[in-house]
């Protein structure tokens, strides 16, 4: 399988937390998560924020008051995918204590999930897309050689 060429910017918030989420988020996994999930080559920046941030984005560009666990702003899907993905992580720190995973396989999970919301894919759209959205996410996971995040 030849995968694509991806330009990645990691970046950390400010938040006390950050050095544990940074020791589960090195830049070499990171990569190889997203692109595992990419069609095109892309240029993406990752930014992992504490909940004050979240939630002011979601609010902001989603006009939702709370934080979610990511959000993803796609400004270009051809011929390269241009997307920032913004993770909040208390909230991905405590869904997966609640889904039994590890803080590893959760962001898994949520960087491919962001990445295939940057090029398209919509779970919000219908059930039979969360259904093919879903599919494809948990073929990618096992790939990555993790498991199925939506039988657990």
């Amino acid at each position: 399988m030849s995968l694509q060429q991806l330009q990645l910017s990691l970046q950390f918030g400010r938040f006390d937390a950050a050095p544990a989420h940074r020791a589960v988020l090195s830049r070499s996994k990171v990569t190889r998560w997203i692109r595992h999930a990419l069609a095109v080559d892309a240029e993406i920046t990752v930014r992992i924020v504490d909940t004050d941030e979240g939630q002011a984005l979601n609010l902001q560009y989603r006009q939702k008051d709370y934080a979610t666990n990511v959000l993803t702003f796609d400004y270009q899907q051809e011929p390269t995918v241009m997307a920032d993905l913004v993770l909040c992580a208390p909230v991905v720190e405590r869904e997966a204590r609640e889904q039994n995973k590890t803080l590893e396989e959760h962001y898994a999970h949520l960087l491919v999930h962001g990445t295939l919301h940057a090029q398209g894919w919509d779970h919000e759209t219908g059930e039979e897309d969360a259904e093919e959205m879903e599919a494809y996410e948990s073929d990618i996971m096992r790939e990555l050689g993790f498991e199925d995040p939506y039988q657990k």
